[in-house]
């Protein structure tokens, strides 16, 4: 059976044992279990049985981020009409956090959106924006930045929102390759000048995207990938994801745009986008959390027409 963990030899011992106390839950041992390329901080597979339906296991030495994740999953799938795997078991084992979820058949949307055809692709971004717009109407916070459990409730430990915004934007900023050195400073300069009022704090989803997406007849079926999920202005959870869902896969995406910000309006009032945080947006986006510049597209350009594209969206925002 191949090795889902590809891991240093360090680190396989453990990840190997937590996805063993995952599979425990499953009275039947796995015929086959297939790695899943699925983000960079956790690794994931698919174990198939003789007898019963695939589920998916995840382990990741991070204990804080899949037990958030997990906490997360069953509070959407109770309160929103997102879909999301439901969790089968969770817990730790020798420091390795593990998580248990059923399969959700679907093909991956970042792969399918360029194929379909243009009214599907302008339903399904109203649809996330419709989306997150329910995930704002529902999830309310006291305090700023990454969300972490505490005695069963989310909690974030920022409470001056203009401290936390600047430091993780001039972050986003200061990643970005040499390419942008001739902008940088007028981004920090906009990062400087974003809007000093505390806005309410709501659940921002910062990788709701199509790629963490899957899609079944028009229609997605799941939501996946919900790590490390942050607590933050809705205004900058919009930008970013209108960034991900609207411009990334055409090459006009003005009605793309007018459709994901139709679908918001049907929940909640569309927010008032200061330039700060389409530029911290956008910063983000450019950037992976290995540090790779990320490819727009599927299949995806080069590295330079992905960075004229990401620069190009940026220099925009600061005419």
């Amino acid at each position: 059976m191949t090795d889902p963990w590809p891991a240093t030899p360090a680190d396989a011992g453990p990840l190997r044992a937590a996805a063993d106390a995952a599979l425990a839950a499953i009275d039947a041992p796995p015929m086959e279990i297939e790695p899943l390329r699925r983000g960079n901080r956790k690794q994931t597979a698919i174990a198939r049985f003789e007898e019963r339906g695939p589920v998916v296991v995840q382990v990741c030495p991070e204990r804080t981020w899949l037990r958030t994740e997990a906490a997360l999953l069953g509070e959407l799938r109770r309160r929103t009409f997102v879909p999301v795997p439901p969790v089968l078991a969770a817990g730790t084992h020798e420091g390795v956090a593990y998580t248990l979820t059923a399969y959700v058949p679907g093909d991956d949307l970042h792969e399918r959106f360029v194929t379909l055809e243009t009214d599907t692709q302008r339903d399904l971004v109203r649809w996330f924006g419709r989306a997150l717009a329910r995930l704002h109407d529902t999830f309310g916070f006291d305090g700023y930045g990454p969300l972490m459990l505490s005695e069963g409730r989310f909690t974030a430990a920022h409470a001056d929102w203009g401290v936390w915004f600047r430091e993780y934007a001039q972050q986003a900023i200061d990643r970005l390759p040499s390419a942008f050195d001739s902008i940088r400073d007028e981004l920090t300069a906009s990062i400087a000048s974003a809007p000093n009022t505390a806005p309410e704090a709501r659940l921002f989803p910062w990788d709701f995207r199509p790629g963490n997406a899957l899609v079944a007849d028009g229609s997605v079926t799941a939501v996946l990938d919900w790590e490390a999920p942050l607590a933050g202005a809705p205004a900058l959870s919009v930008a970013k994801s209108e960034y991900l869902v609207a411009d990334w896969y055409v090459d006009d995406p003005a009605l793309l745009r007018r459709a994901f910000r139709d679908g918001y309006a049907t929940v909640r009032a569309y927010p008032s986008i200061a330039p700060a945080y389409r530029v911290a947006a956008i910063a983000e986006s450019a950037i992976d959390s290995s540090g790779t510049v990320t490819n727009l597209r599927h299949p995806p350009v080069g590295r330079d027409e992905s960075v004229a594209f990401h620069r190009d969206a940026l220099v925009s925002v600061l005419e």
